[in-house]
């Protein structure tokens, strides 16, 4: 589904690639985060994903105009994940409602793996 704001100018609709796309650069900017990840459910796989396919680490649903977003995240060894967790939902949270106009219901955060940075 689509975001939709209605104005006095027309309508106005937000593809979910164009959410999940904008958050996964926004996420990959926080601090601890080496990046986003895909997740093979057959095998049980994890893999980090570049930074051209940043949208496939992070489910976008929106249902009432408010948006829900999960992210499938790959964090840096020795941070401290409820501080990163944090940082990511307070940096996605502000930036995305900016960027749509639409309200953020709620942001999951999947760890998926950890990853020294070189």
């Amino acid at each position: 589904m689509k975001g939709r704001m209605d104005t006095e100018l027309g309508t106005v609709m937000i593809d979910t690639d164009v959410i999940s796309t904008y958050a996964g650069s926004v996420a990959v900017e926080c601090f601890g985060i080496v990046g986003m990840a895909a997740v093979n459910m057959k095998d049980g796989l994890v893999k980090l994903l570049k930074r051209e396919s940043l949208r496939h680490g992070i489910n976008v649903t929106i249902a009432d105009n408010k948006i829900s977003l999960n992210f499938h995240v790959i964090v840096a060894y020795g941070v401290s994940i409820s501080a990163v967790a944090q940082n990511l939902y307070e940096n996605v949270k502000y930036r995305v409602e900016e960027f749509t106009g639409l309200e953020i219901e709620k942001i999951n955060i999947y760890v998926e793996g950890v990853r020294a940075i070189d």
